[in-house]
């Protein structure tokens, strides 16, 4: 279970590394995500507007852009996951 009573279980983090240093990479990871659903988005509207077109290989370049670019967000989204299971409290007693 991730949520207890409705709140987030604590994280506790490894010896030897600080929390903002834990948390700066966490937000990174998620900056990095988001620049990436951007920039797939932006492709998914060209996309659009080339298919409105006719211009079907047009449209579909920038549509398998667009699908690169959230494999790529879904990655960090993972790799920051990963992260979080490494310290998540499974008890927190």
């Amino acid at each position: 279970m991730f949520a207890l009573d409705g709140r987030t279980p604590p994280v506790v983090f490894r010896a030897g590394m600080g929390a903002n240093e834990d948390l700066e990479a966490a937000a990174s990871l998620f900056e990095n995500a988001a620049n990436e659903l951007e920039l797939a988005a932006r492709h998914c509207r060209t996309a659009a507007g080339h298919t409105r077109e006719r211009e079907i290989p047009r449209g579909a370049a920038h549509a398998w852009a667009a699908h690169g670019h959230v494999l790529r967000a879904a990655a960090l989204l993972e790799e920051q996951a990963r992260m979080h299971a490494e310290k998540s409290n499974p008890d927190p007693g």
